[in-house]
């Protein structure tokens, strides 16, 4: 990072980390201006009414100045977008002459007061502009060790320097109070000292953890943008011969190539079904990706609940006749109307039933029923299946799970419908959710916003 004479290393790391230190520098040290200002008039003030008042009003000029520049430098450091190497080096080089005259600035000043109050005194207020002025600096300026360092140089040699001059004029035996004057100031200059390690440790500590932090954000976003690839060039490359696949096994079931033989209806029932289930299932990936990078596009329009219930039951009742499963539907004879896109909720209303049918019971009963509740349209679903185990909410709309995980499972399926179907209600503003009983039968619910 620093090398012999602020010399910096052209490693990418460490000039982004030098880059954040000058950036948190700039900030903090412009956050604080106006404590400064306050802090330099009031001593000034003071100087100027009980010393001399041409002293005050020169160092109030040469103040003003130095703070006009060092407010100009820190909002050039915040604005800049793109930072070389030469870049970072002049704004290093400028800080550190910046902190020597505003040092030494501070530092003339707080001994022309000592030195106008004469030997003999406490010297309060220069003392105290000279020790604020160092706790100060270990506090705020920590971000850069040579900054740190230089300041407090300065501030020590000065604050030093005012018993020592006292003492070097008056002479005094070793029992004086001017001796225990410097010995506390020597106990203080300690305790700035520490405190000014203390602030350099910490602040060193978070940055690296922020480093960290980023490193491994860069990593999971490298990690998610090569799954998104991935997914998209499977869809791609399994999307079409899927697409072929099916439509000549529905050409064939459908006797347009002539009669099938007897021995193959059911082989060629088998392969089309699941020729069916892969497609849905690379569907499912497709809208997966999609959603993951935000390209999900929504048909919202004014729609009534209750037709689209009654079409998808009406679609659903083949499959849960040969599943041995009867389909209630309690929805009354009115309309249910919602902002929504017919096609995703329609997928939604699919998949709750695929849900709800895959782990019915033989014989069981799904019911689909419509309630209106103050501002909103509920849509459930409820079967008498096997139930879900306590303590499986944030797993039952998971991507890729299913509660019966086990190899081999009973019941078959991706893992993406409820999942799929989170997503979709959740765009629409909605919630969706559950209640279950083990081994008494679950219900899934969609609420809507009612359409007015």
């Amino acid at each position: 990072m620093f090398r012999g004479r602020f010399s910096i290393s052209n490693n990418a790391a460490d000039l982004l980390t030098v880059e954040r230190r000058l950036k948190d520098y700039a900030n903090v040290g412009r956050h604080l201006l106006m404590q400064r200002v306050v802090i330099y008039l009031l001593a000034i003030t003071l100087s100027g009414v009980y010393y001399d008042l041409d002293i005050a009003i020169f160092f109030l000029i040469l103040i003003a100045m130095y703070e006009a520049f060092d407010t100009y430098v820190f909002h050039l450091i915040i604005q800049r977008k793109t930072w070389r190497p030469r870049n970072i080096w002049n704004a290093v080089v400028i800080l550190h002459i910046g902190t020597l005259v505003s040092s030494i600035i501070i530092s003339a000043f707080s001994i022309s007061i000592a030195l106008q109050q004469g030997v003999n005194n406490s010297h309060f207020l220069p003392m105290f502009m000279l020790v604020s002025a160092s706790i100060f600096a270990a506090m705020n300026n920590h971000h850069f060790l040579s900054v740190l360092a230089l300041r407090l140089i300065i501030y020590v040699f000065s604050i030093l320097f005012i018993p020592a001059y006292d003492l070097w004029v008056v002479q005094p035996p070793l029992s004086s109070e001017l001796w225990l004057n410097l010995f506390t100031i020597i106990f203080v200059l300690g305790f700035i000292m520490e405190l000014g390690r203390n602030f350099l440790a910490g602040y060193t500590r978070t940055l690296r953890a922020r480093e960290k932090l980023e490193k491994e954000h860069k990593i999971t976003k490298a990690a998610l943008e090569a799954k998104t690839r991935f997914l998209a060039t499977v869809n791609h490359e399994l999307r079409t011969p899927l697409t072929s696949i099916k439509g000549a096994f529905d050409l064939i079931n459908a006797g347009s190539l002539g009669p099938v033989p007897q021995k193959m209806e059911r082989l060629l029932e088998i392969a089309s079904r699941n020729t069916c289930r892969l497609k849905e299932l690379v569907d499912d990936l497709l809208f997966l990706q999609a959603s993951d990078i935000g390209k999900i596009k929504f048909n919202f329009q004014k729609l009534d609940m209750h037709d689209l219930v009654e079409e998808a039951v009406e679609r659903f009742q083949p499959h849960a006749t040969q599943m041995n499963i009867a389909l209630n539907v309690q929805c009354a004879a009115d309309e249910f109307w919602v902002c929504a896109d017919k096609k995703r909720i329609d997928q939604v209303l699919m998949n709750l039933l695929s849900n709800a049918a895959k782990f019915s019971k033989p014989n069981g009963t799904i019911t689909v029923a419509l309630e209106e509740n103050a501002d909103l349209i509920r849509l459930s679903v409820r079967d008498d299946g096997i139930g879900i185990q306590d303590g499986s909410e944030e797993l039952v709309f998971a991507e890729f799970i299913q509660l019966d995980s086990r190899d081999g499972r009973e019941y078959g399926g991706s893992g993406l419908g409820l999942s799929i179907s989170k997503k979709i209600v959740e765009a629409h503003q909605g919630n969706i959710g559950f209640n279950s009983e083990l081994g008494v039968g679950t219900e899934f619910f969609v609420e809507l916003e009612r359409y007015h």
